[in-house]
Formats: structure tokens, C-alpha cells, sequence
């Protein structure tokens, strides 16, 4: 049998024709109107650790826009529990879950997880976005309706599209509405009542107690994503269900591995039923590849320091206040920020996106965010600190936000 010669690749004329019409070509002319409208951002690249002073695109910079709140992803136990996962099970799992891709640290994960949220069972996913929207399009469907906070994440939006539920969006935070949405809906039927613990662009808090109690008297299922609030708030990293003393009361809880944990990974929390179910009903679960051991490994390491080293979560906390008054006295708008996440708003994107670029110049990296993600008049740029920030380099930032800021005009 002969074999094509591997140096050179075969071309097949008609994908490179300059003849042939490009179906696609709308979206340059999307690209386009992003670069017009200075909206347009090309990825920054890592060129170091994901740590709290690393380099992008060859620039030292303080980091200010990593989700890796307590500095795991270079913690030294993660690293060498997940080397030695290596060294035992290799790099890969070969399989989804459902057939040959259940390992045993798979089920430690889970077990420990459950122990760690206080709850029945835990269910582990690839990723926060797939357990909230495979969970959301899992448990929901046609006939049923979900009563929603209007900031709630993209992958709870796209979970109730998946469902084909009807949705019904309740104003931020506005139970009072949550309730008069309730109490319009026909008795029978499911009802899911849906919130983040903490929303990832204002860094402000869910109100949990009250939508429990809401949630109690007219008979809705209790989802809860806490994917920014899992090693951040509550005892030991608990979240917020946690932090507002709500246990028992949240039928769903959603929490994620990729951030203050430092991996990779989502997960849901519930009844034992609820998981059993979701074994056998949730797409991502069912049609993707599990995760490699070596996470799982990093994920279980990632829970011992959670329980063993609470100073780290103190850290965090103390750079928490430090970064929020400085910018609360240079005179930025920080919103309703309850949590490391604190937005500075400046309302206009092109703004949101020149105060970013001349913080990153200036050796500061904060992304700025604009709509879609945020409205078109509360465009951002999102600042997060870590435990692993040192005083000296927040107040560094803060110094660079105030002579940008002053230049800018914003303060």
C-alpha cells in the first residue's frame, strides 16, 4: 500500500479560489463595526503563570482580571497531586462517564464535594457553563416555567432555551416581582425560581433568604448558581447558601472548579435523586469526555486547603477592602459591589475599552467589558483581586487608576 507523502499537504483547489463567494462574509463586516464603534479586542496572551503579577503579550502587569481568587493554580499541593495523578492514571479518562470514563477519584471528588456543600449527592461536569445549562435543560421542559433574576448568567439563559420552558424575567433582585410573576402562573405545573449567589459583572449578592422563602410558599424548585461565590464566601469556601445559612432550603446548587478552586470544572449539588437523574438525562454529561485525572486530582487537593489553610481566604478578604476603598476615594463608581468582583462603570464602551487599554500600557490589566454582557450605558472595566495580591501591588493599581482616570476624565 503506498503511502502520500507526508510533507506535503494535499490542497483542495476550491476552498482557496478567490472565485468562489464566501457565505460567510457578514461577518467581517461585523468585525468591521466593532473596530468602528472601538469595541473591538483581540485576546491577550499568557505568557506566565495565571498569577497575581504575571505577563501578557510580553508586559509585566498586575493581574486584576483572573478568576483564581486564593492563587490555587500554582498552589504546591494542586501541582504535585496532580503530577502524581499523572504518574498513576495517565493524562486522559478515554471515555464519557456514562460508558468507560468513571474513575474512582471521579467518585472521591464527588463524595468530597458533597461533604464540602453539605449536601445528598454532587455531580461533576466539564465545565460551570455545562452543569448550569445541562442541568436547567435536564430537569425542565415545555410545560414548565422558570422565574429568573434579570442578570442571571448567559449559561442559565441558554439552559432555559434548551428546555423550551417559558421564561419569565423578574427585575435584579426584585422578589416583589419574582413573586407577582409567581402568583400570575397557573398552579400546576413546574416552576424553577433561579439566581446567581454572586453576579459576576456588578459583584453584588443574590438575595437568597427571601427567594428561599418565596420559593417555600409557592412550591418552586430553588436553583442557586454559586460559581462565584464557592471558596469565597461561607465557612471554609462554602458559598453562599452557606454565607446566609440556607441549608436544606436550595434544591439546586451549581458551583464551579475553574475559579477560586483553581482547575477545571463545574458541578451540581442536590438530592441524591437529583444526581441519579442527571446521570442519566444531562447531554453534557452523557456525550462528553470526563475530566482528565490529574484535575480531579487538583480539585480534591483544592478542598484540603480549603479546610487546612483559611488564612488564605482572610488574604483574600483584606485585599478585598483595600482595593474597593482606594477606588472608592479616587471617586470611581463601583456599584453595589459585595464581593471581589468590583466593577468600575464608566457607561460608554469605547470609554470602558480606552480605560483598559491605557491601564494595561500603564502595567494594570483589567478587562473591560461592554454590551452585549453588560447594558449599552453600564460599560466597565471589571477588577478582581486575590488572595496572592500583595498590598503593594493594589496599591500600584490603585495609583495607575487614578493618574488614567484623572487623564481620562473620569475622576
Amino acid at each position: 500500500m503506498s503511502v502520500p507523502d507526508a510533507g506535503t499537504p494535499t490542497l483542495r483547489p476550491w476552498i482557496y479560489s478567490p472565485m468562489r463567494h464566501d457565505p460567510l462574509s457578514y461577518l467581517g463586516d461585523e468585525l468591521r463595526l466593532l473596530k468602528e464603534q472601538n469595541l473591538y479586542r483581540r485576546l491577550r496572551v499568557l505568557d506566565d503563570e495565571q498569577k497575581a503579577h504575571t505577563s501578557f503579550d510580553g508586559r509585566s502587569v498586575v493581574n486584576l482580571s483572573s478568576n483564581n481568587y486564593l492563587g490555587l493554580t500554582t498552589h504546591p499541593r494542586l501541582r504535585q497531586k496532580a503530577l502524581e495523578a499523572i504518574q498513576a492514571f495517565g493524562v486522559g479518562s478515554g471515555s464519557v462517564r456514562s460508558i468507560a470514563g468513571t474513575m474512582a477519584i471521579h467518585l472521591e471528588l464527588e463524595r468530597r464535594l458533597a461533604e464540602f456543600k453539605r449536601v445528598e449527592a454532587v455531580v461533576v461536569f466539564q465545565s460551570g457553563f455545562t452543569a448550569n445549562a445541562g442541568t436547567v435543560a435536564a430537569i425542565l421542559t415545555k410545560e414548565d416555567v422558570v422565574i429568573s433574576d434579570e442578570l442571571n448568567h448567559a449559561s442559565i439563559i441558554d439552559g432555559c432555551r434548551l428546555s423550551r420552558a417559558t421564561v419569565k424575567v423578574f427585575p435584579h433582585k426584585d422578589v416583589d416581582a419574582a413573586r407577582a410573576i409567581i402568583a400570575s402562573l397557573p398552579a400546576t405545573g413546574r416552576k424553577l425560581l433561579i439566581t446567581d449567589g454572586v453576579f459576576s459583572m456588578d459583584g453584588d449578592l443574590g438575595p437568597l433568604p427571601d427567594l428561599c422563602t418565596l420559593a417555600e410558599e409557592t412550591g418552586c424548585i430553588m436553583m442557586v448558581d454559586d460559581a462565584h461565590a464557592s471558596g469565597v464566601f461561607g465557612t471554609q469556601g462554602r458559598g453562599t447558601v452557606d454565607h446566609f445559612g440556607v441549608h436544606g432550603r436550595v434544591d439546586v446548587q451549581v458551583g464551579t472548579l475553574s475559579k477560586a478552586i483553581g482547575a477545571l470544572g463545574g458541578y451540581v449539588a442536590g438530592s441524591r435523586d437529583l444526581i441519579e437523574f442527571l446521570y442519566h438525562r444531562a447531554r453534557p454529561f452523557l456525550f462528553s469526555t470526563s475530566h482528565p485525572p490529574a484535575v480531579a486530582a487538583a480539585c480534591i487537593a483544592a478542598l484540603d486547603v480549603l479546610s487546612e489553610e483559611p488564612d488564605i481566604m482572610e488574604r483574600l478578604w483584606e485585599n478585598t477592602r483595600l482595593f474597593k476603598a482606594g477606588l472608592a476615594d479616587l471617586g470611581f463608581n463601583t456599584g453595589i459591589s459585595e464581593s471581589p468582583i468590583t466593577p468600575v462603570i464608566v457607561g460608554d464602551g469605547a470609554m470602558a475599552m480606552k480605560l483598559s487599554d491605557r491601564l494595561f500600557e500603564e502595567g494594570v490589566f483589567a478587562q473591560g467589558i461592554a454590551y452585549p454582557t453588560v447594558a449599552r450605558d453600564r460599560a466597565r472595566v471589571r477588577t478582581i483581586v486575590t488572595a496572592t495580591h500583595t498590598a503593594g501591588e493594589l496599591r500600584f493599581a490603585l495609583d495607575r487608576f487614578g493618574a488614567v482616570g484623572k487623564e481620562l476624565g473620569l475622576v
